[in-house]
């Protein structure tokens, strides 16, 4: 089939004709039906399937009539990457109906979202914690609300957004059309859906594995080589887009910067970043600035780039959803992509898990020419933190140092000696001080 079967209103055609799209996926052939006839709908699609389109094109159907600048849909989603990526499709395919949506995120000025919801809104995509604030100041109003999609809600229950999101609904009409979609299922999944979805239709699609578009490969390495082994592949693929996962922001902090002076157009996303900061990398990356982008799990949530030719797992994820959710990164949109995943002697029992879901064994591969026999270094230092300097602490450190003395802080093991018994009061603590002071003067 077609987009013309659907028989969207032709200010909705001709969003989805300047997108592209012709043939619908899997997921939005299932999908679109019964949301368009109002059904509640619980979707189970792996990343990067279409899902995101499955629900905006109804959504914009069903609003394009009716009343304007009024909360009448709410998309809830994990992260703000993911929240700007949905409002992203909505602007692109709804152009030309007039609606007018909003992404509300923390991290940044709550002002800007209170001023455009008094202006008015009809579409919402939120991320739970900032949306709560919102509702708690009495800033946005759900009551006429009549479409609700909470969007990659396996990954909402795994950053712990279940009781906001129950706060959430709890805030809504009960009389609305709602949509959950999720690229697992777990108990939590199964009973938010008994509780917020009346006599749903269930929609699945391949939801257990990743994409049979993408080739998988493991490379058996010890911890101590996974830096040069990743610069050897490099050096030897021919790659358009890589996206690189770690365990830790600090490791994909570390790990970006040392690509990035080896010479590749390489950056970081994690959480310590500013949103305008992590906009830019994003931006970057989707717009080939950035050839690589070395991201956390939690970070990498939203990325859609639909050119992305390799994930390469640095570190291999801790559960085999994770899995999934990572390598449905690349291979999208019907276009094949390469997994590459880094494995070390501790990671055989995750290994065992991806294999069952794959359902075959994964191809383990060695590089040629690469020493995989190299001895570590006693004490690595490549991802340690660099010591924090210590800061002064005021007057009493200018005037050791004018003294030409070192004199201890007052929470150092010789303060708190000297300090041991409760003191009484100011003039005590200052008596002790001195003696302290004194006590540190040369001869």
């Amino acid at each position: 089939m077609d987009f013309n079967e659907f028989n969207f209103h032709p200010k909705i055609a001709a969003g989805i004709a300047k997108a592209g799209f012709e043939t619908p996926t899997p997921i939005q052939e299932q999908a679109i039906p019964p949301i368009l006839k109002k059904r509640d709908v619980m979707g189970l699609a792996q990343t990067g399937t279409g899902k995101t389109a499955a629900f905006v094109l109804p959504i914009l159907e069903r609003l394009n009539n009716g009343p304007r600048r009024t909360v009448r849909a709410l998309i809830i989603a994990p992260t703000r990457e993911l929240a700007e990526q949905i409002t992203d499709t909505i602007r692109e395919l709804g152009r030309q109906t007039g609606l007018r949506s909003l992404s509300i995120y923390g991290g940044v000025s709550i002002m800007p979202q209170i001023k455009k919801l008094r202006d008015g809104v009809d579409i919402v995509v939120a991320c739970p914690g900032r949306l709560l604030d919102h509702i708690y100041k009495r800033m946005i109003d759900l009551s006429k609300l009549e479409m609700l999609v909470l969007d990659e809600a396996d990954r909402m229950f795994d950053m712990g957004f279940l009781n906001d999101i129950k706060k959430i609904i709890s805030h809504t009409p009960k009389e609305r059309q709602t949509m959950l979609f999720s690229a697992t299922m777990p108990d939590d999944i199964k009973r938010l859906c008994n509780n917020v979805l009346n006599d749903q239709v269930t929609v699945k699609v391949n939801h257990t594995a990743p994409a049979n578009t993408v080739e998988h490969a493991l490379y058996p390495v010890e911890q101590h080589l996974k830096t040069e082994l990743l610069r050897a592949i490099l050096r030897n693929t021919d790659t358009e887009s890589i996206l690189i996962f770690t365990r830790t922001k600090h490791r994909a902090k570390r790990l970006g910067e040392q690509l990035e002076r080896g010479g590749y157009r390489a950056a970081s996303l994690q959480g310590n970043l500013s949103q305008n900061r992590r906009q830019e990398v994003l931006n970057g990356f989707r717009k080939g600035r950035y050839q690589i982008l070395v991201a956390t799990d939690i970070a990498a949530r939203g990325i859609d780039v639909s050119s992305i030719s390799h994930v390469i797992n640095y570190d291999i994820p801790d559960t085999t959803d994770a899995y999934t959710h990572r390598i449905g990164r690349t291979g999208r949109a019907a276009k094949t992509g390469d997994a590459y995943t880094f494995i070390t002697r501790a990671d055989e029992a995750i290994v065992r898990g991806i294999e069952r879901v794959l359902g075959e064994k994964v191809e383990r591969r060695k590089l040629e020419g690469f020493d995989y026999k190299k001895p570590g270094p006693a004490n690595s230092t490549e991802f340690r933190r660099q010591p924090e300097q210590k800061k002064s602490r005021g007057r009493h450190s200018l005037n050791a140092a004018r003294k030409g003395a070192s004199v201890k802080s007052p929470k150092s093991a010789a303060y708190r000696g000297s300090a041991s018994k409760p003191a009484s009061g100011g003039a005590k603590r200052q008596s002790n001080y001195r003696k302290l002071i004194n006590s540190q003067r040369p001869a």
